[in-house]
């Protein structure tokens, strides 16, 4: 993208884009959101000064993650390494812990539905807060 392409995307001039390239100036932060979608880089990249693209990668289903923001309790996934962020807040992946007898699951698929069931008793201080089932192409 060329400096007057961005600059026309953002309603500025060419001068401006080109002291920012030059690290005489550096956007408002007001911009950071527009220039985020722009770019096709999140903001935390665009302060940081790390605008290494993404490698393309079709990801491994070994690697999965996953993030739920406390915040709004979206939750997102990436198979491969991410930086995820969600409400402003760069999010940390969750902690996946393995199946014991105590928490053993049954995954019934009914009508294109899953249905989770378990036997385990749930506490306050003790509970399950989140379940993934993830295959390739679902």
């Amino acid at each position: 993208m060329t400096q007057k392409e961005l600059a026309d995307a953002l309603n500025l001039s060419d001068r401006t884009i080109s002291k920012w390239e030059r690290g005489i100036g550096c956007p408002d932060v007001s911009l950071l959101h527009e220039l985020s979608n722009i770019l096709g880089v999140n903001i935390e990249k665009i302060l940081s000064g790390n605008l290494d693209p993404n490698n393309d990668d079709g990801g491994n289903m070994k690697r999965v993650q996953f993030y739920v923001c406390p915040n709004c309790g979206n939750v997102l996934f990436s198979t491969g390494k991410a930086e995820i962020s969600c409400c402003g807040r760069k999010l940390t992946s969750l902690n996946v812990k393995a199946l014991d007898e105590s928490h053993s699951m049954v995954v019934e698929e009914v009508e294109d539905d899953f249905y989770v069931t378990t036997n385990h008793e749930m506490s306050k201080s003790h509970y399950i807060s989140f379940v993934a089932c993830a295959a390739y192409g679902r």
